[in-house]
């Protein structure tokens, strides 16, 4: 990832949120660039998770400014909108990855990753082919009619991983997207993610616990109290990520 061509794709400044009478962010600034990828780390109740939901769109921060470059090349301000408008904003510009999938077990892998598509008024029949070319690209080939109770953890998580770029989102965000998993699947899935987030030049945020997870990105942002305290860089920009451009 070169940050001197690499266009901001986010770019959030003075963010601040409360819940009743505890700060759960402090004025927080960060900016993500086109084919990055951002952990951010810090104990329980440091206001990591409230960042990536903030920056997300998932909720609206009390005061500051979050600036998102569309797909259309258009910038919009999150920070002020209504439910009704950031939920069109996360169907159109946003990736989002949770930690246990959450994805329907009535479907088959393809129709999961092809819901975003479909609630965005794509026929079915395009929407489910190009989510099959995203498992295919994640290595999932042969197993898109299989229902997800019929996967490994790794396995669903990387339908997950699909579902979360298949509208062409410019962000995507993962909240201990390896979690749940044991290290030699985390190590599987992280690599997917990465690799099919930096061959598209999308901004990728990661919120973990996991040291491993975190030297594996272009940078580590650290949380304490609300606040970055901290920010450190990967020695290597995610060789085996960028070997896959």
């Amino acid at each position: 990832m070169n940050e001197t061509t690499s266009p901001t794709l986010l770019h959030a400044v003075g963010v601040t949120k409360r819940y009743g009478d505890v700060l759960a962010l402090a004025g927080v600034d960060v900016s993500i660039r086109a084919g990055e990828a951002v952990a951010v780390m810090g104990a329980s109740g440091s206001g990591k998770t409230t960042l990536l939901h903030c920056l997300a769109a998932v909720i609206s921060p009390d005061s500051g400014s979050i600036r998102m470059t569309r797909p259309n090349g258009s910038v919009i301000e999150l920070v002020g909108m209504d439910e009704d408008a950031r939920s069109a904003v996360r169907r159109s510009s946003i990736g989002f990855i949770f930690q246990d999938h959450l994805l329907l077990p009535e479907l088959t892998a393809v129709e999961n990753a092809a819901l975003p598509l479909i609630m965005a008024g794509a026929p079915r029949v395009d929407a489910e082919h190009r989510a099959a070319q995203w498992l295919a690209h994640l290595g999932l080939d042969g197993m898109q009619d299989r229902r997800i109770g019929q996967l490994s953890g790794g396995q669903a998580q990387r339908v997950a991983i699909a579902r979360a770029q298949v509208n062409g989102a410019p962000m995507v965000f993962a909240d201990e997207p390896t979690g749940a998993l044991d290290s030699a699947t985390s190590t599987d899935v992280m690599t997917a993610l990465l690799q099919s987030t930096a061959r598209q030049n999308r901004g990728l945020v990661v919120v973990t616990h996991d040291a491993d997870v975190a030297r594996r990105c272009d940078r580590v942002l650290h949380m304490q109290d609300g606040r970055l305290v901290g920010e450190s860089f990967a020695p290597q920009q995610r060789a085996e990520a960028g070997s896959a451009r």
